[in-house]
């Protein structure tokens, strides 16, 4: 299995579907199923009965997984998407923006 190329707490930009060009941070990967939660984007909305345990009911929202494919991390630089390619840097294995060569791990 190769490396992991979004990461959890990555900035990344949606590259399709309702929420394209939106940014946020990946909270949670899902490499198994090949996908991706992101912070307020791809939100789930549902309505909720009145029951004991809520009492109030109401509308809960909250981000759903969506397709790793749909996702691109953002550029360090400009916040653009970008690829992501591995080099060693100083004797590590470190992630690289194609783009614009920025170093991407902390």
């Amino acid at each position: 299995m190769s490396a992991a190329k979004i990461k959890k707490g990555d900035q990344v930009v949606v590259l399709s579907g309702k929420d394209k060009g939106r940014t946020g941070t990946v909270s949670q990967v899902l490499p198994k199923v090949g996908k991706v939660v992101v912070d307020g984007v791809n939100v789930a909305v549902r309505h909720r009965k009145p029951s004991q345990a809520n009492p109030q009911g109401g509308i809960d929202r909250s981000p759903a997984p969506m397709a790793i494919s749909k996702v691109a991390v953002a550029d360090p630089k400009d916040g653009k998407p970008t690829r992501v390619r591995f080099e060693e840097r100083d004797g590590k294995k470190v992630r690289v923006a194609v783009k614009s060569g920025e170093k991407i791990d902390g």
